[in-house]
């Protein structure tokens, strides 16, 4: 394992003259741009060399646009700072958007062959924030087809590699973002996550991810699914600035959290004396792991310790395998959302194997098995507010294996007990999932191998400032993110 007392390697490869640009922070580029002591074409062009540099080993930024069109819309922004114009803290930031989202006159092709011609008509609303707070939109971000798995492949665009080790994968599904930011292509990203794609990735990359409150950024409708998208950063500041711009409550979000936004962007210091943490690990061994991810995210007890924390082993009064069963049901029923090209033979031999498993299911549904789930979901959420009483947080492995082969699709096996679903490897984010409630996915560290792990710090639903601080303070006595660089980083 790496520990806190390994030296720090601060050399780092890149376009020697513009370096420190894609080194620096989102917070801090952002203020060397407002004070224009920087312009918004060496920031483009600093990324754009990055990406040239680094992303064909990766495959994380794909549906690049033109060079010379994005140093034009640079130069703009630089026009109207020059004019007294500031749209934003992310004024000429490069953006890339991940691919199961709209971004105007881009391809939205959500990694599927079915939609491998489609450009998006109109920007998604966190895509709008975005751009209004200044971001320029590079191209998209690599996901695995329509999100299914923790593994970034997908026919249109092929497969995004862990910059840790270019023999396996990112993770995902935010994969493509994560190893965007690791290898310092982006300032900062946006992600999605049903089933860990905010905080596989990031223990995959040694990035932070966010999953937010489930109404935080605004979803919809009527019906609470399990998916939201978020933030992704080298930072934790970074991270909750990026929420401001996301969150906020929109009217076509009657479910959303009305809490003003601007609460991500004020200091995340605080003195978290005697917080207590229960630490759920791995379910008393329900969950298999991978030798070495429960030991590797036990060191971080001390750090917590240190920050005055309390950490014990505690679990909710409530059965993980009903936990999972209520998950499958509502994840099904998610995907009816694609039922006509379920039903189209010539959209369904598209079709991953795993979509079509997710759908055979669904249609096996009837009323009386979603009204089931919802009540389970709701027996769900209360063991975790019952918990919360007690504690002030939990934590629990962002993933239960590290970074595996890029060729394999999921790992049929973990500790050598088989795996029965596609992603049933993953369980370890699903309890959180489920409940809606804020989790900052943080890294803790690397194996032998030098491989990345992360851990999930959870709070209680609506808390999303409250994780944002207990992650900052755990950042600032780690530092994992600037420690530890990707060796494509590194200069010999």
């Amino acid at each position: 394992m790496v520990h806190a007392a390994d030296p720090v390697d601060e050399s780092v490869s890149g376009a020697p003259e513009n370096r420190e640009l894609v080194m620096a922070d989102a917070v801090t580029l952002s203020g060397l741009i407002r004070r224009r002591e920087v312009s918004c074409v060496e920031v483009m062009d600093s990324f754009l060399d990055q990406i040239e540099a680094h992303n064909p080993a990766v495959n994380a930024i794909v549906a690049l646009r033109d060079r010379e069109a994005l140093t034009a819309e640079a130069r703009e922004r630089d026009s109207q700072l020059a004019s007294g114009q500031y749209l934003g803290w992310m004024h000429g930031f490069p953006h890339a958007v991940k691919d199961l989202s709209a971004a105007k006159g881009l391809p939205f092709t959500s990694g599927s062959p079915m939609f491998a011609d489609r450009i998006a008509e109109e920007d998604d609303l966190f895509v709008r924030r975005i751009k209004s707070a200044g971001a320029i939109v590079i191209g998209k971000t690599n996901t695995p087809e329509f999100g299914l798995g923790s593994q970034t492949y997908n026919p249109v665009w092929g497969t995004t590699v862990s910059p840790y080790d270019n023999s396996r994968t990112a993770g995902g599904s935010s994969g493509g973002a994560a190893a965007s930011l690791a290898l310092r292509m982006l300032p900062v990203a946006d992600g999605s996550d049903y089933m860990g794609s905010l905080r596989n990735p990031s223990a995959f990359n040694n990035v932070v991810g966010f999953r937010p409150s489930w109404g935080r950024i605004p979803e919809t409708g009527w019906i609470a699914q399990g998916a939201v998208v978020g933030p992704m950063g080298r930072t934790v500041t970074d991270v909750a600035h990026l929420l401001s711009t996301m969150a906020g409550p929109d009217a076509y979000a009657p479910l959303g959290i009305r809490e003003d936004p601007a609460v991500f962007t004020e200091s995340l210091a605080r003195d978290l004396k005697g917080s207590r943490i229960a630490w759920v690990g791995d379910w008393n061994g329900y969950l298999a792991t991978e030798p070495g991810v429960l030991e590797l995210c036990e060191s971080s007890f001390e750090v917590f310790e240190q920050l005055g924390c309390r950490v014990e082993a505690a679990l909710p009064d409530f059965k993980p395998e009903d936990i999972w069963q209520l998950f499958l049901r509502w994840r099904w029923w998610a995907q009816l959302g694609l039922i006509d090209q379920y039903n189209d033979p010539s959209m369904r031999e598209l079709m991953k194997p795993e979509l079509l498993w997710e759908l055979e299911h669904a249609v096996t549904l009837s009323a009386l098995d979603v009204t089931k789930a919802a009540e389970a979901r709701n027996g769900w959420l209360s063991a975790v507010t019952k918990m919360f009483e007690t504690y002030d947080y939990i934590l629990a492995p962002s993933a239960q294996v590290f970074p595996f082969d890029k060729n394999t699709h999921w790992p049929e096996t973990v500790d050598g007990r088989s795996m029965d679903t596609y992603h049933r490897w993953m369980e370890t984010v699903v309890p959180w999932t489920m409940a809606g409630v804020p989790v900052a996915g943080m890294p803790v560290g690397f194996d032998d191998r030098s491989l990345p792990m992360g851990i999930q710090i959870i709070g209680r639903h609506g808390a999303d400032v409250d994780v944002l601080q207990l992650a900052y303070a755990f950042e600032q006595a780690t530092q994992w993110v600037e420690r530890v660089l990707p060796p494509a980083l590194h200069v010999n």
